[in-house]
């Protein structure tokens, strides 16, 4: 959960400070919205579509495309940002071949867009990579999505090193929690185990860093505030792998359920990534480390989607 704010505190620091969030209808740019807001900050979110619900604590909302030059020049003119969180994205981690141009035009290109953007006008952009990137320059990405966010992890040590732009690049593990689109692993199988149906799953025996929303959330705030952290990367992860079979069979006895898991219904992805956070960068930089455990924060997911089970959102990143 979200730290109280203290006079040392140095979220305390985002109170009246104009950001930019984009990607803000998806899962993790929802509960970025959400924890900026609760510190005061005047957020300006955009998206591709706007948000199905609005409420009067909402922040400023722009609908648009990010894949275009021009239309990014008109969304920064317009919320003259000090900070911006990157989170827009594609979202799909498949290796089809379907992927790989929408990958292209939205992930990459508004990644380049906004960086050049965050360089004309001097805003500290932080910006969500992925475990999914190879870790050396001869691997192979497993995915379009991998790819791409690779490729703009580049982007962006190229920028800090050839124009100052003053980004941060944050990366986030297996990031899970409440309100996630339902098709992701675990709400998926949330989902049909209070429905006492079996979920279908692949084999169950991919080792996975597991993060809470709420733990990367502090991260991506701590990344914008923390002076002296620019051009640095911090994974945001637990630094323990514990396999998907072993989640699935922890969702089980939380929701009750009495349908048996189907793995190796699916087939399981090729190259699959099986990577602890490095932890070390981000807590000697952003004085962060993961706080919620495995178990409490699947409790709390489990607990979520049984009271929202009927309108889970499908959202976008």
């Amino acid at each position: 959960m979200t730290a109280p704010i203290t006079a040392a505190d140095p979220l305390a620091t985002l109170a009246g400070r104009r950001i930019l969030v984009t990607g803000a209808t998806g899962f993790l740019g929802a509960h970025l919205c959400r924890a900026l807001g609760a510190r005061g900050a005047a957020v300006h979110a955009v998206s591709r579509r706007p948000p199905t619900h609005r409420d009067d604590d909402a922040p400023c909302w722009q609908a648009a495309d990010l894949g275009g030059a021009t239309t990014v020049t008109a969304v920064f003119d317009r919320a003259q940002p000090e900070v911006v969180f990157h989170l827009t994205s594609h979202g799909v981690g498949s290796p089809d071949l379907e992927h790989v141009l929408p990958t292209l035009h939205g992930d990459l290109v508004p990644t380049v867009n906004v960086l050049t953007a965050a360089t004309q006008c001097g805003a500290r952009v932080v910006l969500a990579a992925s475990l999914e990137e190879p870790m050396t320059s001869r691997a192979v990405p497993p995915s379009p999505y991998a790819a791409a966010k690779w490729a703009g992890s580049g982007y962006a040590r190229m920028f800090y090193a050839l124009y100052d732009t003053k980004v941060v690049i944050t990366r986030p593990f297996m990031t899970y929690g409440p309100g996630q689109r339902r098709h992701k692993l675990i709400p998926q199988a949330i989902l049909s185990l209070l429905r006492q149906q079996a979920p279908r799953l692949g084999s169950g025996r991919r080792m996975v860093d597991w993060v809470y929303v709420d733990d990367v959330v502090h991260g991506l705030l701590l990344a914008a505030t923390q002076p002296g952290v620019e051009g640095g990367e911090f994974d945001l992860g637990s630094g323990r792998l514990v396999s998907v079979r072993d989640v699935v069979e922890r969702l089980v006895r939380l929701t009750g359920s009495t349908a048996k898991p189907a793995f190796g219904a699916l087939p399981d992805r090729p190259f699959e990534v099986e990577r602890t956070a490095e932890l070390n960068p981000a807590f000697a930089r952003l004085g962060w480390t993961a706080e919620v455990s495995l178990d409490d924060g699947l409790r709390r997911t489990v607990d979520w989607y049984r009271e929202h089970s009927s309108d889970a959102e499908e959202g976008e990143a």
